[in-house]
Order: structure tokens, then sequence, then C-alpha cells
């Protein structure tokens, strides 16, 4: 056993972890691969001994059994990184560094914290003088231990201090770059990592849609998926996701094991947030809304199974029909599907960057995708060229490339939404990114009418397509509403 005893080992330490669950082990593991000697600490006892007689024994990883046992072994300036659960465990392992740590001193939470948290501590901790960083970190267990995609934003002083570590362990693509990168100061690194989560869940569910019409439709069984997407992982759609799809597909233990899987969805939150910070900022990531709530309606099962013995609707499978054809059809669908819901992530960063001044780099951000993480896919190649051709791009639908590329496959989306749709198969985050496609690119939306209704019944003004933006006007529509309007404003 090569690990060193904390009476005799102070001030070797390169960084701290605190926080021993799956993540936090496999980076410690991650780098120590690497050459770095890591303090490890978990308030259990018990657990910091487990890993230390067990997954760490032979490496030079060194166990603080206290809080100040950890910071004593840390070189300066000290650097902390938390591996604690979101939310009140952090402010609580925060208030108990801070009398033990200097100015200079850096913490990292590396945890999936909103990213109004790090915000709120970022400014809290540097009027102490003492650096926070908020990064996210994605890519699970293995990406944990191998190569995690890093996304860290805070105090720019930290990043000197955290940089060597940070991309030493992180993910690398195909070309050596590492998929760890500054983001921006405040909570601009955790933002970001909740906008990948919500794209995360975005490109879930409509694999998951492209499955179950696959299963439910083409009457598709699990060795003939696994082909489609085996094969489709060569190509346009190559990507974690895809690829651990088909790996699913094909797993078996005294049977197939997806199939007894109950078709009840959980989450940890990111997503959600990423829809709460949609409506915040009016943007509308529909595709990502619509996964959430799918989530939602899967775990009504009990009350789904119900239903199914008693609400009527058309027969759930095709009337014979090219299969191949309609496997096609479906990975053009599912392309097109994908880019609106980058598209929508962007245009949400794009958002935040504004409001906070982060002055984000979106091909940047995309370099970080690109590898380690859960929605790493070639695609991710295509969004940083298009940001690279174009830094100001508003909208990734708008780039040469992505808009050629959704145009030859939008017959085929229409035709598989349709097609659910027909058959009564639900394709709600694939239906509504087309929906917003066809919004977006619509000259003249209906919203004039909505508007006057408000004006209506609320006297909420609007403005008229012959006068400058900005001027309001209000319309007596009973004659007996008056003149008076009211205030303007956006909730």
């Amino acid at each position: 056993m090569v690990n060193i005893s904390s009476e005799n080992s102070g001030m070797v330490c390169d960084i701290g972890v605190i926080g021993l669950a799956v993540m936090g082990q496999n980076l410690i593991l991650n780098m120590n691969d690497h050459g770095f000697v890591v303090a490890a600490y978990n308030r259990s006892a018990a657990t910091t001994g487990t890993f230390i007689n067990g997954p760490a024994n032979n490496t030079k990883v060194i166990a603080a059994y206290t809080v100040e046992e950890l910071v004593k072994q840390l070189k300066s300036p000290r650097v902390v990184m938390l591996m604690v659960k979101a939310g009140g465990a952090v402010d609580d392992t925060i208030k108990q560094l801070l009398p033990l740590l200097e100015q200079g001193d850096v913490i990292i939470d590396g945890g999936n914290s909103n990213y109004s948290d790090s915000q709120q501590r970022s400014i809290a901790l540097d009027q102490k003088g003492i650096f926070f960083v908020g990064a996210g970190v994605s890519g699970g267990e293995e990406g944990a231990r191998f190569g995690p995609s890093i996304m860290p934003g805070g105090h720019p002083q930290a990043w000197p201090l955290v940089k060597d570590i940070l991309q030493t362990i992180c993910a690398r693509t195909k070309d050596g770059s590492p998929c760890c990168e500054w983001v921006g100061k405040n909570g601009a690194g955790h933002f970001v990592k909740m906008v990948h989560n919500g794209i995360e869940y975005g490109d879930m569910q409509i694999i998951c849609e492209v499955y179950h019409f696959m299963k439910a439709l083409l009457e598709m069984d699990n060795p003939s998926m696994q082909a489609v997407f085996r094969e489709w992982n060569k190509g346009q759609l190559e990507s974690y996701l895809i690829e651990i799809t088909a790996d699913i597909l094909a797993y078996r233990k005294k049977g197939f094991s997806l199939d007894l899987i109950l078709d009840s969805a959980g989450q940890k939150g990111t997503g959600k947030w990423t829809v709460f910070n949609a409506l915040d900022f009016g943007t509308p990531v529909t595709l990502i809304g619509e996964a959430v709530f799918a989530r939602f309606l899967s775990a009504l099962k009990q009350q789904r199974t119900v239903a199914a013995d008693i609400l009527g609707g058309p027969p759930g499978r095709l009337d014979g029909g090219d299969r191949e054809r309609w496997i096609k059809l479906l990975g053009e669908a599912l392309l097109a599907s994908k880019i609106v819901s980058y598209a929508q992530g962007f245009m949400l960063m794009q958002q935040a960057s504004d409001e906070y001044g982060w002055a984000l780099d979106y091909g940047n951000i995309a370099q970080l995708w690109r590898g380690g993480c859960i929605i790493r896919s070639v695609f991710l190649d295509d969004i940083k060229s298009a940001y690279v051709r174009n830094p100001e791009l508003n909208n990734l639908m708008l780039d040469e490339y992505f808009r050629e590329t959704i145009n030859r496959a939008q017959t085929a989306w229409r035709k598989v939404v349709a097609k659910g749709v027909e058959h009564g198969l639900p394709l709600p985050a694939m239906s509504s990114a087309l929906a917003f496609y066809d919004g977006y690119r619509c000259r003249t939306l209906p919203a004039n009418l909505l508007q006057a209704q408000r004006d209506y019944f609320g006297a909420h003004t609007y403005e008229r397509v012959d006068q400058p933006r900005g001027e309001r006007f209000h319309t007596n529509w009973t004659g007996e509403g008056g003149q008076v309007s009211s205030g303007d404003y956006n909730a």
C-alpha cells in the first residue's frame, strides 16, 4: 500500500477532492493516473477508508479524515474540488472550508449546481479573496475515470491555477484538443452544463421516439433495431447516445434486458432547470420542454394502463409498407430534430450570455462537448465550424450546412410525424421540433389576433405594421372600454 499517512504528508498534494461518490472517486483516480497527488475526503470516514484501501490502493492518493486534515495536505495556493450533492451540501462544505483557506485559494464546485447558486457563490467568495470555479463535468462514471468534458466558469483569476489539472484529465478530440476550456465568469460554466443536460434530454427523447416507431409501427425486433442504430452510428448521426442505444438493444441476460425495464422515466432536475430558464429568458426551447414533459407523462404508468383500455385511437401499426424506406425516413427525421435541439440550446445560451455579459464562445462550447460528455457526436464538429464561419450566427439553422441538411431531411421529417399522428403514436419532441422549425421560418404568425384579443379584454395595446416598432396603440373594441390602456410588460 503506497498511500502516504496524514501524519507526515503535509503540503504535498496538488488538489483536494471532497465527496467520494462515483464521480468523485473516478475523478481522483483519473488525476492520479496523470501524476497529480490528490487528498481525498468524505464526511463518512468509512467511505474514505473503503476508497483508500480499495480502488485507491497502491496509488499516491492521500486519505484525509477531516476537512482540516485535507487542507493541511495542499500546496499553496490551495485548490479544493467539491464533488458533493448540489444545493445546501455545497454551501455547508464551503462554510467548513472558509476558515481554513487563505486569499488566492480556489474552490471548484464540480457537481450539477444551479448556475444562479454558482453566481452567488462566486460573488460572495470573491469578497473574501477566495476564487470560485463552477465547473460542469459531463461523461458519467466512465468519463470521470478516463476523461470527461469539463465546463469551468467563475473567477477568471482562478483559471491559470486550475487549468493544468483540468485540461490534463479531460477528454480530447481526435486532433488532441482538450474538451475543457474557460467558459466565462460567475455561473457561466454551470449554465452551459445545464444547457448540455437539456440537449441531452432532447436527444434521448427523440431517439426513444424513433425506437417506439420502429417497435410499434414497423414491428421490428431488438436485433433488427440494434442493426439500424449500429449503422446510423457510422454516418451523420454518429454519437455516444446512438452507440449506447445499439448496445442496449443487443444486451441479453435471460432475454433482452431492455424489455424488462418499466416504462417510467426518472430525472435529476437539470432538464427542468433548462425549461425554467427558457421561460425566464423568453426563449422557445420547445423540444427540450417536451422531452421533460414526456418523462412526466411516462411516470403516470398506472393512469396510462387504465386509459389504454378506455380511450380509443387508430390502429397502432402500419399495414404492410416498405420497412427499409421507413428506416431511412426515420434517420433523416432524427437528424433534423437533432439540429433543432441544438439550435434551441444555443439560442438559450445566447440569451443568457447577453443578459450576464458572459461573451460565450459558441464554437468553443461545441469543442468542449466533442469528447467525454454524454452528447458527444460527430455533429458537434459541424456546429463548431458554423460558429467559426460566423461568430455572430443567430441560429444554427441559418448556417448554410445546417440549412441544407434540414432542407434535404424535412420531407422525411414531415412524413414520419404525419405517420405517427395517423397511427396514434406519440412523437412529442420530434413533432414539436418540426412545429418550431415551421414557426421560425414563418414570415407572418397569427400573433396579431392574439394581440387583438389581449387588447380587447385587457387593454394591453399592440404595435402596428405601418408604424415604427415600439409605438403602442389601443382600440376601444366595444365602444364601452374607454381610451385608457394597460402598461405593457413582459412577465
